[in-house]
């Protein structure tokens, strides 16, 4: 475990390209599932199951970029598509005896499984409200979009699982400076930025180009771009409830993305119609 801050990005993604990446104990747990029913194996149901995973999702990524096709249309294949394409066998083989996120903070403070873990659950909001405002602009490749928006904080899920004490620092300033930016606070503490580091990564580790381009919040024009950063930031703004002062703003740029109107954005997110601060489902 790291305790103090590493001196430059580049040791960042040394520190965790040299390590093995946890993945979630309940994906480790249906993966062995599945491995034991290989000839019953839907490919679209461990696509599901990747897809749910970001550190999962992100180990697959780098599996299959051999098995990409020049002739492909788009950077990123389906996930579900590659894993056929390299074999279900040699994809098991590969993804045997993962660690997990779970054991790797056990016996550590408690409370950084449970920001690990609330990172990730907020991760999984901002794919499927990606994807759902995919479908609804009838983008081409929804998976993109999906990948996209549940890796975008990865790099913030990585400081967590390989160095909880500044993940816990990070988390403290940003209490105690409710209007604080999450950017400023670390780089206070880190240095650096998490995305700094994220985008050091996806060419480190050659991952697909454009979803460096969807992952670049400074890239705001494209209409994909914002289609991702609006999902990242309702899932962040809308984490403790429906009554975050950000939330407003949320609906308006949402609702121009979608060309509804904020009320019509409201409906479609099913946000409560008065402000009860219950969790979002």
């Amino acid at each position: 475990m790291i305790d103090a801050p590493l001196p430059d990005r580049d040791a960042w993604v040394l520190l965790f390209s040299n390590n093995s990446l946890p993945v979630l104990r309940a994906t480790r747990r249906r993966l062995d599932e599945m491995r034991a029913n290989l000839d019953t194996l839907d490919a679209r149901e461990l696509a599901q199951l990747i897809l749910r995973d970001p550190i999962m999702t992100v180990r697959v990524l780098a599996y299959i970029q051999p098995f990409r096709g020049r002739s492909l249309q788009h950077d990123i294949a389906t996930i579900a598509g590659a894993v056929m394409m390299s074999g279900l066998l040699p994809f098991f083989r590969r993804f045997d005896a993962l660690p997990t996120i779970e054991n790797t903070l056990h016996g550590y403070d408690p409370h950084a499984l449970l920001g690990v873990l609330h990172i990730i659950r907020r991760a999984q909001r901002a794919a499927d409200y990606a994807q759902d405002w995919a479908i609804w602009r009838h983008d081409m490749n929804l998976e993109e979009v999906r990948i996209a928006a549940l890796l975008h904080d990865l790099a913030e899920i990585l400081v967590w699982c390989f160095a909880p004490a500044l993940g816990l620092r990070i988390l403290a300033l940003l209490q105690a400076n409710p209007g604080m930016r999450s950017a400023d606070a670390q780089q206070q503490v880190l240095g650096l930025t998490f995305q700094e580091i994220q985008l050091a990564l996806c060419k480190v580790w050659h991952l697909p180009e454009l979803l460096s381009l969807l992952i670049d919040d400074s890239q705001s024009d494209s209409p994909r771009v914002r289609n991702v950063s609006l999902a990242v930031r309702l899932a962040r703004h809308s984490a403790q409830g429906w009554d975050d002062p950000a939330l407003p703003d949320d609906y308006r740029d949402i609702g121009d993305l979608l060309n509804l109107n904020p009320e019509a954005t409201r409906q479609h997110l099913g946000v409560p119609t008065r402000n009860t601060g219950d969790q979002p489902q």
